[in-house]
């Protein structure tokens, strides 16, 4: 029997999640929530801490602190129980370039234990546009079909958690505009949810149902995007994140109690 509470549980719960290296502190007691079916935004500038917080999520870097549950699982304990329902992609994590499209599909399928694996090999490359690719190695891919190739291993799971590290890096606009598109309607189809880290302001005002503004490790803010340009008393979201990455700026409302942590 479906169970009504797993659709309400926080598909990611952090709670002071803290990451020390040596004297520096990469992540600072920072706390958040992922509802199911929805896309949040992972913003901040280089060294903000964001690379690291989904390190620690994917239970590949040891938290110095604090809670992560996923999925209602805590991580990385139990990381096993849950890895094989979510997935990780970045356009900057080469797949290995001897092996054709297939070839890295199909080892990817077999590590997600993916059941009629080929059936769906298929289904995501006429999705993606990929089919006549599949028998090319990854190393003569162009950018652009290597972020696509990134996306459909990202996808061949069907996962209900979906880390995105620039998912449009290297594409033209016109199919950058499709893979948001797809995006969209997959977290709306799977009732997926999506943690997107992008240094596309348009992308992520386009997307995201909340976003996450951090700098030198910490969460400083956090809203929707229309909630935070007008806290700002900015024109775009774009204009918001160089105040808060430059430390220029201050919110020109203050920010409401978010009752639903």
């Amino acid at each position: 029997m479906p169970d009504p509470e797993s659709d309400r549980r926080p598909v990611i719960h952090v709670a002071n999640l803290r990451k020390r290296f040596g004297k520096v502190d990469a992540v600072s007691d920072i706390s958040f929530t992922v509802a199911p079916g929805s896309i949040t935004g992972l913003l901040g500038g280089n060294g903000a801490g964001k690379t690291t917080t989904i390190a620690m999520l994917l239970g590949l870097v040891e938290p110095s602190g604090g809670e992560i549950e996923i999925l209602g699982h805590p991580v990385p304990g139990q990381r096993h129980k849950v890895l094989h329902r979510m997935n990780f992609e970045s356009p900057y994590v080469d797949l290995p370039h001897r092996l054709t499209v297939a070839e890295n599909l199909r080892v990817y399928a077999m590590l997600y234990g993916v059941r009629h694996a080929a059936a769906r090999i298929r289904e995501i490359c006429a999705e993606l546009d990929l089919t006549g690719l599949l028998n090319r190695p990854a190393g003569q891919l162009s950018a652009g079909q290597k972020t696509r190739v990134s996306l459909a291993k990202s996808l061949i799971n069907a996962p209900e958690l979906l880390l995105l590290d620039e998912p449009t890096a290297s594409l033209d606009p016109d199919t950058a505009d499709w893979v948001r598109g797809y995006l969209e309607n997959y977290c709306a189809r799977h009732h997926a949810a999506i943690l997107l880290a992008s240094h596309n302001m348009a992308e992520v005002e386009r997307m995201c149902d909340n976003v996450l503004m951090m700098r030198a490790g910490k969460i400083v803010d956090d809203g929707t995007p229309s909630a935070l340009i007008a806290r700002y008393g900015r024109q775009n979201l774009e204009q918001v994140f160089l105040d808060i990455a430059r430390g220029t700026g201050h919110a020109a409302q203050p920010a409401k109690a978010d009752t639903s942590r």
